[in-house]
């Protein structure tokens, strides 16, 4: 599997986890073809919990924005969110967000470390990020 994004996207991801004294958050839409999955928009979603050490996305956001993106022919694709002080790495507390929404999560850190995970089954898989 493969998640193809724009530099610039990954960038404005990365630069806002640097900035926030809490984890950053937000959706990916895009289209899947087949193992290409193809982020075309990316959209930062409050974190309501304010915490260093997890998110949890504002509801009404979320929701307004994945209405947005179906308006315009676009899926969820994935979710992004910042670690903080520790490795781009699925937690356990992610491990079971992946249950809940079975799209990729990339995870960044401040550091401009990054990387995107999928869950199959019970096991985590990295996916290979393509940088356009």
């Amino acid at each position: 599997m493969m998640m193809v994004i724009r530099r610039e996207d990954l960038k404005r991801i990365i630069k806002a986890a640097e900035n926030s004294r809490i984890e950053i958050c937000g959706m990916l839409f895009g289209r899947r073809n087949g193992e290409r999955i193809e982020v075309e928009e990316v959209r930062f979603v409050p974190n309501r919990l304010n915490s260093p050490t997890a998110f949890e996305m504002e509801p009404v956001e979320m929701v307004n924005a994945i209405d947005r993106a179906e308006e315009r022919g676009l899926e969820v694709v994935g979710i992004f969110h910042s670690h903080l002080k520790c490795p781009p790495r699925p937690s356990g507390r992610d491990l079971r967000g992946m249950r809940l929404w079975q799209v990729v999560w990339l995870i960044v850190d401040e550091k401009g470390n990054y990387g995107a995970f999928v869950l199959e089954g019970d096991k985590i898989r990295e996916v290979w990020v393509e940088v356009v």
